[in-house]
């Protein structure tokens, strides 16, 4: 209902947007039932490999079975909030609409496993609510989206999460929008060279 209807069109060109190579190592980061990792899965070629990443048991065994055709899709039930260490380095992480539902202190704790997972010019991918006005929203959109989201949702698109992921050490944003700009592919590169992180984004 969040995104009127419009899910299953724009998250094919969500990830096409997100230029997949054949050999990407790839991580989900709150996988969910595993309908993103199996669509990115099928621009993989048999070197390339996706890690799903969710802490739920049920969505592990949808995830399971959904993706069991693809021998290089494997899942790791794991909260992403907590710090934790994969021991690799991935050439790209998507989180698709998760982060919106923390608390901002807990998406900030995410952000710091994202950094630290990524290869140095790796691609994070962030695909959730654009930055928008809500009052300036259609009333029924407006109700729609008041209705069902939780109380986290209204404080995520209030925020400039481009400068939030410039302070945590990544630049070259790009930006794909999709469903009459409410919702956003924010594409963001992990910088080159090793940064320990400051207090800057604390204060954002």
């Amino acid at each position: 209902m969040a995104t009127l209807g419009f899910y299953h069109g724009f998250i094919h060109r969500a990830i096409k947007e997100m230029d997949i190579q054949h050999e990407d190592n790839i991580l989900d980061l709150g996988c969910g039932t595993g309908r993103n990792a199996c669509i990115m899965a099928k621009y993989l070629s048999d070197h390339g490999n996706i890690t799903g990443m969710d802490i739920s048991p049920v969505m592990e065994k949808q995830f399971r079975k959904k993706c069991a055709k693809h021998q290089n899709v494997d899942f790791l039930r794991q909260r992403i909030d907590l710090p934790f260490d994969l021991s690799e380095r991935f050439d790209k992480i998507l989180i698709s609409f998760v982060i919106h539902g923390f608390p901002h202190e807990v998406r900030l704790a995410v952000l710091k496993n994202v950094y630290k997972h990524l290869k140095p010019g790796g691609a994070f991918f962030m695909l959730d609510y654009a930055e928008f006005d809500m009052n300036a929203m259609p009333l029924l959109h407006r109700l729609i989206f008041k209705k069902i989201e939780c109380q986290y949702a209204f404080d995520f698109i209030e925020r400039d999460w481009k400068q939030i992921l410039a302070n945590h050490h990544f630049n070259g944003f790009e930006e794909f929008f999709f469903v009459k700009s409410y919702i956003r592919l924010l594409k963001a590169q992990k910088e080159n060279y090793s940064q320990s992180f400051g207090t800057s984004e604390e204060r954002v």
